[in-house]
């Protein structure tokens, strides 16, 4: 069976050479760099058999790229301290939505109003709106990039409609297709990065209930996700663009 890689990181500033890569399942680090071919060199490598290979990589890689311990021990928050970033955050948060439903959608009486209507009311008092608001008008951003499926979930089109009303209260709100979210190599993880330093990775179980919430601030971690931002806002479009598409689809 192939091996499940994850891109962890490059120091490389042109073709992406040498770089790091993390197997998903048992956690081995495949070391990608020029290889070591003048058998001068390699007869002074110890321990060097004959189907193995050796490639040569700036120490700057593994120092900045490299695993910092041999198993990470999840830091997990409850809900109130997750709720504090939102608004202790200094100048940016962003979130990635991948799932094809969230469980708290289905329990929410807009979702039931937008079930039976077409459309979702929305309350612009409720807590989430006053605080994005006060944040987004002193000059902070909260941005949103969520996958969708062709044809989009019902959960799907509730959060379109609903994007509308995060968008009046400061929120930019794009999507992305899955198929191209696939082709660009996009996780399917849910997460915010909080200021380009915190991650709070979102677990959920198999009926879309949050499970835990996972802080990570790891520099190497906090960057991979970075990376992810700035590939999902690259390909993502607004919220009212992909509207018109969904739209497209359905005629």
């Amino acid at each position: 069976m192939a091996r499940q890689l994850r891109f962890t990181g490059t120091d490389s500033k042109v073709d992406g050479c040498p770089a790091l890569h993390t197997d998903e399942n048992t956690g081995e680090i495949i070391v990608q760099g020029p290889p070591v071919t003048d058998p001068e060199e390699l007869a002074q490598l110890q321990h060097f058999g004959p189907d193995d290979a050796a490639v040569a990589v700036p120490r700057e890689l593994l120092v900045n790229w490299g695993p910092k311990e041999m198993e990470r021990v999840p830091e997990l928050v409850d809900r109130e301290t997750f709720r504090r970033l939102f608004v202790t955050f200094k100048h940016t948060a962003w979130r990635l939505e991948t799932r094809r439903g969230y469980a708290s959608d289905r329990q929410d009486p807009d979702f039931q109003a937008f079930l039976a209507t077409g459309s979702s009311p929305c309350d612009p008092n409720e807590p989430w709106f006053i605080n994005i608001r006060a944040q987004t008008d002193s000059g902070k951003r909260v941005e949103r990039v969520r996958i969708a499926d062709n044809p989009p979930t019902t959960g799907q089109l509730f959060l379109l409609d609903y994007a509308r009303h995060n968008a009046m209260a400061g929120e930019d709100i794009r999507y992305l297709w899955r198929e191209d979210a696939d082709r660009a190599a996009l996780p399917a993880e849910d997460f915010w990065i909080f200021d380009s330093r915190i991650v709070a990775v979102l677990h959920f179980d198999d009926e879309d209930d949050m499970l835990d919430i996972e802080l990570i601030t790891e520099p190497a971690e906090v960057t991979r996700y970075a990376v992810v931002r700035d590939t999902a806002m690259h390909h993502a479009v607004r919220y009212d663009q992909f509207a018109v598409q969904v739209a497209a689809t359905t005629e």
